[in-house]
C-alpha cells in the first residue's frame, strides 16, 4: 500500500474514533484491524519527519507526540486518554468545523454565491446528540449568517424547547445549502452536488446520535433517494450508522398548520430514541427496534 495512503487511512480512524468514542469516556476500545495496523505502522520515524521538517529535535518530538514515549511504540487495545483542563482533546471538533466554515465562507462553485450576503454554515453544540438538517438559507437566514431564524426558525425552536424540552445550544441545525437560492427556490441537482460535501463533513465530525431530515430535499439527499416525503416518514433509516428520522420542514407546517400532529409523532419518535427508550440498530441494512 502506498505509504501516503496508509498514513491518512490511519489518521482518518483515529480521528473519527477520537471524536465519536470518547464523547463522556476517559477509555476508548479500538477495532482490532485498527490495532494491527497502528502497531505495525512506524508512528516513530513518521512523527520525527515531520518535526524535523520544522527544525524541532526529537525531544520536542516525544513532547509534541505523546506515542513517541511508549515502549515499542504500541498501543493496547484500549488506549486510555485523560481529559483535563491541561491536556485537552487532542481533535477540537468545533475547531475543525471551523475550518470548514471558513471553506463555504469563500466557496465559489456555484453561480448563487453572487447574490449572498452571508453563507450559511451552520449552529449548536459540537458534541450534540441531535442534529437537524435542512434544505437551504432563507432570506432572514442569508441576512444574519444563521440557520432556521426566520419565522420557520421560530418554529423550530418551540419544537425543541417547547416540545422537546430540549435548549436550542444543545443541538445542532444546518442545511444541505449553505447559500441562499434566488427567490428562496428548490435546491437545483449541481447546487447540492457543490454542497453537499459540506455537510457530509459536518455529519462526520459531529456524529450525532440521530437525524433529523426537515423536509423533501434534505431527506432525499440525505438518503440518495427521489421517493416523496410521505414515503419516508414514519420509519428509521439508516445514515452511515447514524439513525435518521423524516419529518416536514417547519416552513411547509406553517402553510400546512394540520400537519403538524404528524411532525409531533415523527418528533416524539425520536425523544424515544435519544431517552433510551428505544434503540435502532441496522444490521445489513436491516434496520430493527430494541
Amino acid at each position: 500500500m502506498d505509504i501516503q495512503k496508509e498514513i491518512n487511512e490511519i489518521l482518518d480512524e483515529l480521528l473519527s474514533f477520537l471524536q465519536h468514542e470518547a464523547k463522556q469516556k476517559n477509555t476508548i476500545t479500538v477495532s482490532p484491524e485498527f490495532l494491527q495496523r497502528w502497531n505495525a505502522f512506524d508512528t516513530r520515524s513518521y512523527a520525527k519527519h515531520l518535526f524535523q521538517i520544522m527544525n524541532a529535535n526529537e525531544d520536542d518530538v516525544k513532547n509534541e507526540v505523546p506515542w513517541m514515549a511508549i515502549e515499542n511504540n504500541t498501543v493496547s487495545q484500549e488506549m486510555v486518554y485523560e481529559k483535563t483542563e491541561e491536556n485537552p482533546p487532542i481533535f477540537d471538533i468545533q475547531h475543525q468545523l471551523d475550518l470548514i466554515n471558513k471553506e463555504v465562507s469563500v466557496c465559489k462553485k456555484c453561480p448563487i454565491h453572487e447574490d449572498r450576503t452571508n453563507t450559511v454554515f451552520g449552529t449548536g453544540h459540537p458534541h450534540a446528540e441531535l442534529v437537524f438538517v435542512g434544505e437551504a438559507p432563507g432570506a432572514e437566514e442569508d441576512r444574519q449568517g444563521l440557520p432556521f431564524v426566520g419565522r420557520a426558525g421560530q418554529l423550530l425552536t418551540d419544537i425543541i424547547v417547547k416540545g422537546m424540552k430540549m435548549r436550542r445550544e444543545d443541538v445542532y441545525i444546518c442545511n444541505v445549502l449553505k447559500c441562499r437560492p434566488p427567490n428562496n427556490r428548490d435546491p437545483n441537482p449541481m447546487e447540492v452536488m457543490n454542497c453537499e460535501p459540506y455537510l457530509i463533513r459536518q455529519l462526520e465530525l459531529i456524529r450525532p446520535k440521530v437525524v433529523c431530515a426537515l423536509g423533501r430535499i434534505a431527506a432525499q439527499t440525505l438518503l440518495k433517494t427521489d421517493a416523496p416525503l410521505n414515503e419516508l416518514r414514519g420509519k428509521w433509516h439508516n445514515y452511515h450508522g447514524i439513525p435518521l428520522r423524516v419529518t416536514y420542514h417547519p416552513a411547509y407546517l406553517l402553510r400546512n398548520p394540520a400537519d403538524k400532529k404528524k411532525a409531533w409523532i415523527d418528533i416524539q419518535e425520536i425523544m424515544k430514541l435519544l431517552n433510551g427508550e428505544i434503540t435502532v440498530s441496522f444490521d445489513n441494512d436491516k434496520i430493527s427496534l430494541l
